[in-house]
């Protein structure tokens, strides 16, 4: 689903992770560029481990043939950080997939364009946590 914009034209797609979303714009451009809510991915993420974690779909899911530069516009909210750091790779994934059918069967073998279901679990009443319980006393 490509939309026409002032810029020019981009995809769109949302990747989600526990309660982070990230809406991800992404265009072909000259060079890599990733936005993250107005700032640089680099200042954005301060861990080597999330900055690899968003650029994963491009560097291990794409073919060395087909072209690696896009321009990259993230905006995301919700969770910690690492979580939204996994809610741009869901988005970015799906985001490429729109663009080329043939990137799927790759990012999907990866497990990039599975939504992770897993979330904290409610508190239940009488208990201390979710399912921890107080201690239990026979007399």
């Amino acid at each position: 689903m490509d939309k026409e914009t002032i810029k020019g034209k981009y995809t769109e797609a949302v990747g989600r992770r526990k309660t982070s979303t990230a809406r991800v714009r992404i265009k072909e451009g000259n060079k890599n560029v990733f936005t993250v809510n107005g700032k640089d991915a680099k200042d954005y993420f301060k861990t080597e481990v999330e900055r690899r974690t968003i650029l994963d779909p491009i560097i291990k899911g794409l073919p060395t043939g087909v072209n690696s530069k896009w321009s990259v516009e993230i905006h995301v909210s919700g969770g910690g950080v690492h979580s939204q750091a996994e809610a741009i790779r869901h988005g970015l994934s799906r985001a490429l997939v729109e663009i080329d059918e043939a990137l799927r069967g790759g990012l999907k073998t990866l497990g990039y364009l599975k939504r992770d279901p897993r979330a904290k679990e409610r508190r239940k009443f009488g208990l201390k946590k979710a399912r921890k319980a107080p201690q239990w006393s026979k007399r």
